[in-house]
C-alpha cells in the first residue's frame, strides 16, 4: 500500500477517535443538556451516530490536512541582498495646494 494512502488511512481513524472523545465529552458534560435530549427522545440515538459521523469527518479532514501541510519543506531561496529595500521612512515631497473662495450661484 503507497506511503499516503496508510497516511491517509491512519489520519481518517485519528480524526473519528477523537470524534468519539469529542462526542462523548459532550454527552458525559451535558452540554446544552444534550443527555437529556439523547435519552428522552426516540430519535436520540441516531443523533449521536450522526454527531459522531460528522465530527469525524471533520476532524479527519482537519488531522490529514495538518499533516500535509507540516510535510512541506522550505521552498524559500536563502540568501539574497537587502541593500535593494528603502530604510527609514518614505521621503515626502511638498506639494503645493491652492484654495479657492466656494461660488455663489446667481
Amino acid at each position: 500500500m503507497p506511503k499516503l494512502v496508510r497516511l491517509y488511512i491512519r489520519q481518517v481513524l485519528t480524526g473519528f477517535g477523537l470524534s468519539a472523545i469529542f462526542v462523548g465529552l459532550l454527552l458525559w458534560m451535558n452540554v446544552a443538556n444534550l443527555w437529556h435530549l439523547v435519552n428522552a427522545t426516540s430519535g436520540g440515538v441516531v443523533a449521536v451516530v450522526m454527531l459522531f459521523i460528522f465530527n469525524g469527518i471533520v476532524f479527519a479532514g482537519v488531522q490529514f490536512s495538518i499533516v500535509i501541510m507540516r510535510m512541506a519543506g522550505d521552498d524559500r531561496p536563502g540568501g539574497g541582498k537587502k541593500d535593494d529595500l528603502p530604510v527609514g521612512p518614505p521621503r515626502l515631497a511638498p506639494v503645493e495646494a491652492k484654495a479657492r473662495s466656494p461660488q455663489k450661484n446667481q
